[in-house]
Order: structure tokens, then sequence, then C-alpha cells
């Protein structure tokens, strides 16, 4: 795979001038394309940006979607599942929609929360005895054997849900890295309940680094719940929301339409690869399990609109935890550059660089207005395979655009977001 630039960023002030001319003329969608035109708003542009997105070298094929608290007023989808295969994308094409997990679990743990079943601050280590102790990494010996120290304090369900707990993932942390080589403990990917136990690479509450939290705040779910968290998602959160594609475990439908996992090639070319998440784990990953479709989250992203409430009305969470989820909850800390030590993953990235950005309890927020036309304190995240969403409680807009496609945040991908956002803001 190519070695992506070390600065290649996330959200970037991207030209907005189209990078190749047009397959037809604007506005009209390609075959296996379909657009939805509720808002009666301009969206020609969007299609515009999105058609010359898609190509060999490009992007095999992309869905997108964009609403209001009024409802959806564009969808689109463009290419192919596969590049070089015969299926269209279609609007129901399913995608591993990885961290974008990470808002779900994050909403179930804050449903625990508001009940009075989990707790914010009291130590994690009362729900999960395996978090009691927690040791942070500071080092290796002469013979490349780990050393460990005691962490300073507990771990809290506050410093999992904000990335502060100390816990990092390999892709952008050497040490950690390092830890895999010299130790052979299994990577969370192959679906072993021992992958989460791994060091911390901080102490707790000391600063943000991506990593593996949320899925031990998944796992505070199963424990206080008594089911799978798969069967919670479904039974709180996907039925009230009408979502109907999004599971840990793939279904015979979900499999025929799903969209292959490509890497870029050193040449510029897509190459789709052999990848699946485990489907028969011994945890569901509440980090980045899931498989989706973009009008299932498109759903799961108007809710934040909605207060809390499905579009039946059926109360999801409370307004007031919905208003806590689009606050800062780390305090003065901030979120980072995630530096890359895997290029073939993904490359550096970094949300808005130059602005400060602070994390909820479920989704980072920037605290500037955008480049793209986002307003302060709006509430997104992303996926590994350049997926990526927004959520404007002030303008009231959101988005959901799904790609499938490796290193993350690679130009191709971060350019069509970019591109999609902006006309997005200016559509409405």
């Amino acid at each position: 795979m190519r070695d992506i630039s070390r600065r290649s960023v996330l959200f970037g002030a991207a030209a907005l001038t189209a990078g190749c001319a047009a397959r037809g003329p604007a506005g009209l969608m390609s075959p296996g394309a379909t657009a939805s035109n509720a808002a009666a708003t301009n969206t020609a542009a969007i299609d515009q940006v999105l058609r010359q997105a898609v190509g060999p070298n490009k992007v095999a094929g992309l869905v997108a979607l964009a609403a209001t608290d009024q409802g959806t007023f564009y969808e689109a989808a463009y290419g192919k599942r596969e590049v070089g295969g015969q299926a269209d994308m279609t609007m129901d094409s399913v995608f591993w929609i990885a961290s974008m997990t990470k808002p779900i679990t994050s909403t179930a743990a804050m449903r625990m929360v508001e009940q009075g079943r989990l707790s914010l601050d009291a130590p994690i280590g009362d729900i999960l005895p395996e978090l009691r102790s927690p040791r942070v990494l500071t080092g290796f010996d002469k013979a490349g054997k780990p050393r460990y120290r005691p962490a300073k304090r507990p771990i809290t369900l506050r410093h999992l849900l904000t990335h502060t707990a100390g816990f990092v993932y390999s892709i952008w942390n050497a040490d950690l890295a390092r830890y895999y080589e010299a130790t052979g403990h299994p990577a969370t990917d192959t679906g072993l309940k021992e992958s989460l136990n791994i060091p911390l690479l901080f102490d707790p509450g000391e600063r943000w680094e991506y990593g593996i939290n949320i899925d031990w705040a998944g796992q505070a779910v199963e424990r206080v719940s008594g089911q799978k968290l798969g069967d919670y998602f479904q039974q709180h959160i996907f039925q009230p929301l009408g979502m109907t594609s999004t599971s840990f475990k793939l279904t015979p439908s979900q499999r025929g339409r799903l969209v292959k996992v490509h890497a870029r090639q050193s040449d510029g070319s897509l190459k789709p690869i052999e990848f699946e998440i485990k489907q028969d784990p011994e945890f569901e990953a509440g980090g980045g399990g899931l498989y989706s479709t973009a009008g299932d989250y498109l759903k799961f992203c108007q809710m934040f609109l909605h207060n809390g409430q499905s579009s039946n009305g059926q109360q999801v969470l409370r307004p007031e935890t919905v208003a806590a989820m689009g606050r800062n909850q780390m305090g003065d800390l901030n979120v980072r550059l995630l530096p890359t030590h895997a290029p073939n993953l993904s490359a550096d990235a970094e949300f808005f660089p130059g602005m400060v950005k602070k994390w909820s309890t479920a989704f980072m927020l920037n605290t500037e207005r955008a480049p793209t036309g986002r307003s302060p304190n709006s509430l997104a995240w992303a996926g590994l395979a350049n997926t990526f969403f927004w959520i404007d409680p002030t303008r009231k807009v959101t988005g959901v655009i799904l790609m499938q496609m490796l290193p993350f945040v690679e130009p191709n991908a971060i350019d069509t977001f970019t591109r999609f956002e902006t006309e997005t803001y200016r559509a409405v």
C-alpha cells in the first residue's frame, strides 16, 4: 500500500474546485444512484462532488445522506460495491462502520447512567473487576520485556467515554505496537476477550488518546444489563429508531448487500481485500464491530436533533442526557493529533488542525466554526475504513457518508467528505 503523507488530515480546508469533469449534466444521477429532494434544496452541487469522487483510482463507491430535523433532503449512491465488479452501490448497501460503533455504545452506556445503573465518576472496577488494578506501561528492559507501575488513580466510566483512561491503539502508538511484538498479546481484531487486557500508556485523566476505551464501556453495559451488547442495542436503540440493517453479525440479507473493503496501492489504484469482523467472537466489540447502512446511521444521528426521540416519538435518551452528550466532558484536556505508526491502515489524523477540539461522552466537538460551515459544538466522528458523520444541533443538520477503503483519512476520502459537507451546508 502507498505510504500516505504523514500530514494527511481530517476535514482540512480542502480546495473546493472540481477535480475532474462531471460524467453527465450536473444534478443528474448516474446508474445506480438515487436522490431525495424533500426539502426543495438545490443539491446539484452535492451530486457533482460525489460523481467526480468515484473512479478506479479514486473511490470505488459511496453512499451519502443529509437531513435536517425536518427530514432527509439528500440521498445518493454512486459507484460499485467492489472496484471492477458488477454490483452497483445502492442506498441499502452494507458497510463496516468501525469506530462509528463507538457513539452507539456510548449511547447505551449513557442510558445506564440516566437510569442510575452506571456512574460516570465511580471506579469502573466496581463493575468490571478486570479494571480494578490498572497498570501503566513505563517502558521495556534491556531484554525487551515490558515494565509497569500501578496507575495513580482508578479508571472511571467518564475516562472511558472521553478516551482519557490511558488505553491506546497500536495504529497510532509505537509503544503499544512494541508491547504486542514483545508479548505476543492478541489484538482486538482476533475477537478474543483477552485482547482487552492491555496496559495503560498513561494515568487515567491525564491526556486524550484514542484506544479501546469504548470496548470496555460495552463490557460495562453487558455486565449491568445482563444482555449481550448486540441484544441490548437491538432492544433499546435499533428497534426504537427503526435501524433494521445494523448488527455485529451479518445476516444473509446483509451479506448480499455487503461492500468490499479496498486498499490503496502504491500506484494509486484500489484493490479489494479479504476483510471481515469476526462473526463468532468471544466479545462483541463496542469500539468497532458493527455493520450498518447509511440510512440506518442517519436515523441514529437524527435522534440527537430530536432531543433523544425516534421519528415515531419513542424516547431513546432523555433530553438532558442528549444535552450532556453535546458538552465538553474532558475539562482542560484536548483532542490531539494521532500520528500514524501503521501507514497502510491510517495516515496521520487530526480533525480541523489548529482548532481546539473537545470530547463529550460520545463525540468529538469542534470549538469553532469549521471551514465546511459546521457550527461550533457540533458532534462528529468516523470509522477506520473512511466512514464519516456529523451532527450540527445549532443549524439542525446532519450528514453521513460511507466509503470502504484503507488507509484511514487518505486524501481521496477526506476530500470527498469535506466537499460533501461543504456543499450540504450551501444547500441548506
